[in-house]
């Protein structure tokens, strides 16, 4: 559909964020906690944190919950009786607050959980959730969208994307997709007619510091590279880079296991853990760091735009800022693209 460009008032904001609640919408949205600013069940206007460059986690869990139950089964003398995973269980949810980067990623995850055979849990998660975007207006030095194909205001992945102008300001908001017609549909009064569509003008700078298609091309022949080495020397192999992470969707199967009874439960994993490739054998093909870090890179901007056509980052920053070692994937990508074999 094309954007329908409308205002939204200061004061009409918390109105909006009661009237979704009201309409049995759950809302993810940003809430400090321990100095820490995550998404979580918000169930007041007041509890939704406003001051921030990004979310300390990224809001993936969303569609893609860190643990969750896949089926029920029960053990008997003669057969396993399995109920699968009720899609009913599955609430209608918003998540406010997401910055263009996160929202960016959900084109990601869909490409993976839909690549070969399609993810039905996933997809019906995805089907709930409206995703409702607030542009950037600050950034910070971890902060590169720019540089692989976002933007402070892109409206990719967001049904409606609300950007202030002005510290204190009122709202654009660029009603984006059918799920955000909805929302209008039921919060139409607040939602006012405006020639006032220039945002520009109120989105942070984050200027471009590498070429993500220049960087694809030179991984083709960095396979071998000792510059791997060189990068993870500092890499402690914690996963914290993954589970911040927009995009990264690496998961392990698990059974939990009560007498004759159990649930089989999907949990976030990593490629940058020492035992996530390892074989039955006792053979592992990524024995060292260096090569899970390689993993991580060649995933995100070779493989993945090889085989799905999208690109495994979307610049948030994240996984610089929550390294405990400083393992700085900006300056990794940028020494990349300034490196000559």
């Amino acid at each position: 559909m094309t954007i329908d460009k409308r205002i939204l008032r200061k004061d009409s904001l918390e109105k909006l964020f009661n009237i979704l609640r009201e309409n049995n919408r759950t809302i993810f949205a940003p809430v400090e906690h321990n100095g820490k600013i995550s998404f979580k069940a918000s169930g007041s206007f007041s509890s939704v944190a406003t001051d921030y460059i990004q979310t300390t986690q990224s809001s993936k869990e969303a569609a893609f919950p860190r643990t969750e139950k896949i089926l029920d089964y029960t053990k008997t003398r003669d057969n396993i009786n399995a109920s699968p995973f009720d899609h009913n269980q599955i609430p209608e949810v918003v998540i406010w607050g997401v910055r263009p980067c996160d929202a960016m990623g959900i084109a990601e995850l869909s490409a993976i959980f839909n690549w070969d055979l399609k993810d039905e849990i996933y997809n019906q998660r995805l089907a709930k959730t409206t995703v409702i975007g607030f542009s950037c207006m600050k950034a910070d030095e971890s902060c590169f969208c720019t540089s692989v194909g976002g933007n402070p205001g892109n409206t990719e992945g967001s049904d409606i994307l609300l950007t202030r102008m002005g510290e204190g300001g009122d709202l654009i908001a660029e009603i984006i997709t059918d799920k955000g017609a909805a929302i209008v549909s039921f919060a139409g009064e607040l939602f006012q007619k405006s020639e006032e569509g220039q945002k520009e003008k109120y989105l942070a700078d984050v200027p471009v510091k590498f070429n993500r298609d220049e960087i694809r091309k030179k991984l083709d022949k960095y396979f071998e590279s000792d510059i791997w080495v060189k990068q993870s020397l500092r890499c402690i192999g914690c996963g914290a880079c993954a589970y911040v992470c927009p995009t990264c969707a690496c998961f392990d199967i698990q059974d939990e296991i009560h007498g004759k009874s159990g649930s089989r439960v999907r949990c976030w994993d990593s490629c940058g853990f020492s035992q996530f490739t390892i074989h039955t054998s006792g053979h592992n093909p990524r024995e060292v760091q260096s090569q899970r870090w390689r993993q991580r890179i060649m995933h995100k901007f070779s493989y993945m735009p090889e085989r799905l056509d999208v690109y495994g980052c979307t610049g948030c920053g994240r996984c610089s800022r929550a390294c405990p070692v400083d393992m700085n994937i900006l300056e990794h990508l940028t020494s990349i693209q300034e490196v000559t074999l």
